[in-house]
């Protein structure tokens, strides 16, 4: 039972990637960028990486969280990736780059994803601090399963940016590798500076994942639990956040509060994701 229904919220997790896509543009604290499309890009692609789930991995080595300058009152403004590249290498090279960014990031945006590791191992050579260039090569090793690195990257992000917007999957990153230390620090991060709803949202249900992956389901439920109320105006972040609170309680047996949510959703959007068989199998 527990395995159909981790697999259930999978499947829910994918099938919500547009919605995702079409909030996580709108969080940028950074200027618009040039094409805009390509830092729309890279916000969509932020919630498709949390989407897609990973294994976490089973250690039982204590991972002692990592040490991190803290950060900022707010996000640091910083140019769009021609203006910072041309800075960086000089107009003609700056153009070359930018292009060449340009030519990674539709690479990632058709899966071709080594073809997109290759041209961005090239360009954070020699531009390791043009941000778009960090938080690609990020979420592309993200996307192969190199959660080392990924990780590696995301850090510079988080280090240059002073923001939050990676940081569920930043967590995700650690959360595949065991290191629960450093999932909570950053959920603490990211709940603290409070960017916006969806966002902290996608955060509180990696760090209940990463809970419920060591076993402590009483813990993953309250974090589920805390603040939670039933909404006037239901978002799909809140459809979500209920999925997942009431995947939690069947999981752990509490069917009759599984099964409420499970009647709460349906009565919003009776299409979303497999409430509709879930409630039936409940029943």
């Amino acid at each position: 039972m527990a395995r159909r229904a981790a697999g259930r919220l999978e499947r829910e997790e994918a099938e919500d990637r547009d919605w995702r896509r079409e909030q996580t543009a709108e969080r940028t604290t950074r200027p618009d960028r040039t094409p805009p499309e390509r830092s729309d890009r890279l916000r969509r692609e932020a919630a498709d990486a949390v989407a897609r789930g990973v294994s976490p991995a089973r250690s039982g080595r204590v991972h002692r969280a990592l040490e991190r300058q803290p950060l900022p009152d707010a996000p640091r403004r910083l140019p769009d990736a021609d203006v910072a590249l041309r800075r960086a290498l000089g107009d003609g090279a700056g153009s070359r780059a930018s292009a060449k960014l340009q030519e990674a990031a539709r690479a990632f945006d058709d899966e071709r994803f080594n073809d997109s590791r290759r041209i961005l191992n090239s360009l954070v050579e020699r531009a390791p601090e043009v941000v778009e260039v960090v938080e690609l090569l990020g979420l592309t090793h993200y996307r192969i399963g190199n959660w080392k690195a990924a990780a590696k990257r995301l850090e510079v992000f988080r280090d240059l940016t002073g923001g939050t917007e990676q940081h569920p999957v930043l967590a995700d990153c650690y959360r595949a590798q065991g290191r629960w230390a450093d999932v909570e620090v950053l959920w603490t991060e990211l709940r603290d500076a409070s960017p916006g709803a969806a966002l902290v949202t996608e955060g509180r249900l990696v760090a209940a994942g990463a809970l419920a992956d060591q076993g402590r389901m009483a813990d993953a439920v309250r974090e589920l639990e805390r603040g939670w109320s039933v909404p006037k105006r239901a978002r799909d972040h809140h459809l979500r956040r209920a999925y997942a609170l009431g995947d939690l309680y069947e999981r752990s047996g509490a069917t009759p509060r599984a099964r409420e949510l499970f009647r709460w959703i349906a009565s919003r959007n009776p299409d979303f994701a497999d409430v509709s068989d879930r409630l039936r199998s409940l029943n």
